[in-house]
């Protein structure tokens, strides 16, 4: 039996969160196609007769400077280096930048075991692949490298058992029927600010955090959601009102349904916007909203 700790890891939008989703059969991480749509680290865990596979998805790598992105790029840095393996996740839609190499090279100098799995090539020219692998190999990457399509399954079980050949010989992590680490109030916070990124323009999004108030369950099953949606600006609220309320319901409403999808149970759910401006850069707010902590 091989098991082990890995840390996915790339630029924002290389497609982490999905490949994870994906390869564990469960939806763990929130996916959208906007950056800082992760900000935690979450744990996904794969669980076969031969191997177990504890997944750590981190924030993407992400240049935009102030408290909360500070705290997302020393979840990361944190996470590659307290691992089994690294799995460098590199969107092949994109393209090779050399960035990308330079970060590879950065990773692997930390002695930890790593693989890339090279993204999204189902949206892209098959004849492009090796040329974009060949830049790799000519700035020097010697890592196995798997091009892959999470959408497509394309390679994943290759891919799988490339990233549990490189894990140590041991008993698993976690018992097999877990799949992640983070618990359902978590998760209801998370699928609330997904359809928060999938909904509105790209400025609003990334100023908004949600914080869950309530998270019961009656006698009849049914959960009671109770959670704010706080953002930065008087006028951001505004838009994720909406008129007469009506984004705002519908938001809600999407966010309802993939929330009791998940609990498999009927949700009653209120929602608040709030302004805490520049909250991104309150040491109180992001301790507040849970960022940074375990």
């Amino acid at each position: 039996m091989r098991s082990g700790t890995v840390a996915v890891i790339g630029r924002a939008n290389a497609g982490k969160s999905t490949l994870i989703n994906v390869l564990v059969g469960e939806k763990v991480a929130i996916v959208s196609p906007k950056p800082q749509t992760t900000r935690d680290r979450i744990l996904g865990i794969l669980t076969r007769e031969t191997h177990q596979i504890v997944f750590v998805d981190t924030p993407g790598i992400y240049r935009q400077r102030n408290a909360l992105t500070d705290v997302m790029m020393k979840t990361t840095e944190t996470a590659s280096r307290d691992v089994d393996a690294i799995l460098f996740v590199l969107d092949g839609h994109e393209g090779v930048r050399e960035e990308d190499a330079e970060l590879i090279g950065k990773y692997a100098s930390l002695g930890v075991p790593l693989l890339v799995a090279f993204t999204k090539i189902d949206i892209m020219p098959k004849g492009n692949i090796p040329a974009e692998l060949k830049k790799l190999a000519d700035a020097g990457v010697e890592a196995d490298i798997y091009p892959v399509s999470a959408r497509k399954g394309t390679n994943l079980r290759k891919l799988e058992e490339g990233i549990a050949a490189m894990l140590p010989e041991g008993d698993t992590l976690f018992s097999e029927d877990v799949v992640s680490d983070r618990s359902e109030k978590f998760m209801v916070a998370e699928l609330m600010r997904e359809k928060i990124l999938l909904k509105y323009d790209q400025e609003i999004p990334h100023g908004v955090a949600v914080v869950v108030n309530t998270f019961e369950r009656g006698e009849n099953g049914t959960y009671e959601v109770n959670l704010d949606i706080v953002c930065e600006k008087p006028n951001h609220k505004a838009i994720l009102i909406g008129k007469q309320g009506r984004a705002l319901k519908e938001v809600a409403s999407f966010a309802r349904m993939d929330m009791e999808k998940f609990l498999g149970a009927k949700v009653f759910l209120t929602v608040y916007v709030k302004v805490r401006e520049d909250w991104r850069d309150s040491t109180r707010f992001l301790k507040e909203f849970g960022y940074g902590e375990e």
